[in-house]
């Protein structure tokens, strides 16, 4: 491939042009002036035509006759097919050997059929063909690094939905595709397709991961620091399917005979889990400096959590000997959160985590060999600082005085009175929990109808095991499995 953006000044002058553009819309008298009345065309706009299957051009100067003569025969397999001759699936089984390939490359992505060859055939040719052009296209199209090509985002959206689509269908990523991430995303403002791009970043390969600190993190970080809530919920989510595609290779490549032949480190076990484990802490950081910016936002928590419902289940759902717990930033803010939903995720992640630690210990402990991975102490010691913090709000209200977390809710008694909060000891139990007052509220009227004092201590004297019930009723599963698998006394009591 050729080197990327070679023109230094090309991205100052796209980033000149926007401005003046801008300028010209609120000034539309002015514009022939800094403009020339012809609008401006682009360089060589191809690609789009590149989209569609052209004719054979390898039997051009053959006649009709010959042609169909040749090829009359769709399935036979002495004769050359021309691939805008392919039907349906079955035909390309029969001739898979005796296609003729496209002279325009691009036409690939808009076809199944041919998806399928390129996703089987082993000729190197054909990737390095499609790869090349690619390259050059996302070169000389991207909008932000190419002065001329302001005017032409919309068409740039489309080629990188259509690129998008076909790493989709493929379930891998472009390496060409790759290379236009991590050269153009220093020069990115975060707004030009940001939906595509952020598809894409879904797709860069495990085997890239090594780049992903300097190309792809630190650029990502930038943005997401100073952007809006909107773009940081969209990053959480890019960054999300990005690992669940890792996680999906692992599965699918873990026992294969191909994989114990590859020597790289990136592709073997241990390059898996450092990858991994690179993106998990990557997301924690962000997220505990992102939910600090936006005062502990109910919808980035969301997003946060709903990326460590993936990480959580890693040991168990995808065979991968990693487990990494929320860092204390994430686990806190959902911990004291006002959103029910939030709350209830947070549940039901300690409740996957416990279900992992546990089936990781006994598998340590069945095996008699050394195994080449096993879990840290420090993970166990952490969920367990976790497990008595949540306890300790929830249920024994001792959490100011037990939660040894260096940046948990351990407090002094005095400074708790200084507070002025009645029975503060109680304020995040199961009862007085901020997530959690609107339940209560709506059990003591249908209880006690006629109460209106809403004196809450009632919940807890006369009809505590009535008030987890209606709880679970409401659709907080998580609450549900977490005091069943966390709190000794449900258990005992589930069990009998």
């Amino acid at each position: 491939f050729q080197t990327y953006f070679r023109n230094s000044e090309g991205p100052w002058k796209a980033a000149m042009n926007r401005l003046r553009q801008r300028k010209q819309e609120s000034a539309p008298v002015l514009q022939p002036l800094l403009l020339g009345t012809a609008q401006p065309h682009s360089r060589k706009r191809k690609w789009n035509s590149q989209l569609i299957i052209p004719a054979s051009t390898a039997n051009r100067n053959s006649s009709e006759e010959d042609r169909k003569k040749r090829c009359g025969d769709l399935y036979s397999t002495n004769g050359c097919l021309p691939v805008e001759q392919l039907q349906n699936f079955s035909q390309l089984l029969q001739n898979i050997h005796n296609l003729e390939f496209p002279s325009q490359m691009g036409s690939v992505l808009t076809n199944p059929l041919l998806l399928h060859y390129v996703s089987w055939i082993r000729d190197e040719s054909v990737n390095l063909r499609l790869y090349y052009w690619m390259g050059q296209t996302l070169q000389e199209e991207c909008t932000w690094c190419v002065a001329d090509n302001i005017g032409y985002e919309e068409e740039f959206k489309d080629f990188l939905e259509t690129i998008y689509k076909t790493e989709c269908f493929l379930h891998e990523g472009f390496p060409a595709c790759e290379e236009f991430l991590f050269k153009s995303l220093p020069l990115w403002d975060g707004c030009c397709c940001r939906s595509q791009i952020l598809k894409l970043v879904s797709w860069i390969s495990l085997s890239s991961f090594s780049e992903m600190n300097s190309h792809l993190c630190h650029p990502l970080a930038q943005l997401f620091f100073t952007s809006s809530l909107y773009f940081k919920c969209s990053v959480l989510e890019s960054l999300k399917e990005l690992l669940q595609n890792w996680l999906n290779w692992h599965v699918i490549h873990v026992d294969s005979e191909a994989e114990s032949q590859v020597c790289s480190l990136n592709t073997t076990l241990s390059g898996v889990v450092n990858g991994v484990a690179k993106l998990i802490r990557f997301v924690g950081w962000i997220s505990t400096i992102g939910l600090h910016l936006e005062n502990n936002s109910s919808l980035l928590l969301y997003f946060i959590l709903d990326f460590y419902e993936t990480v959580c289940d890693m040991y168990l759902e995808y065979n991968l000997p990693l487990v990494i717990m929320p860092p204390a930033g994430v686990f806190y803010p959902a911990l004291l959160s006002m959103d029910s939903v939030c709350f209830n995720q947070l549940c039901y992640l300690m409740y996957r985590y416990r279900t992992n630690l546990v089936a990781a210990k006994q598998n340590e402990r069945s095996k008699k060999k050394i195994q080449q991975f096993s879990f840290s102490s420090q993970t166990y010691q952490e969920y367990n600082h976790y497990t008595i913090a949540m306890v300790g709000c929830l249920w024994t209200s001792s959490v100011f005085q037990e939660d040894v977390h260096p940046q948990g809710l351990r407090m002094d008694e005095e400074l708790l009175k200084k507070t002025a909060v009645q029975e503060y000891k109680t304020s995040f139990n199961i009862v007085y929990h901020p997530a959690l007052m609107g339940f209560a509220l709506l059990f003591m009227q249908q209880a006690w109808p006629d109460e209106t004092t809403f004196n809450f201590r009632l919940i807890k004297r006369n009809k505590w095991n009535w008030y987890l019930e209606f709880l679970y009723a409401q659709g907080l599963k998580g609450l549900k499995v977490f005091i069943e698998s966390s709190i000794s006394s449900v258990s005992k009591t589930a069990s009998r």
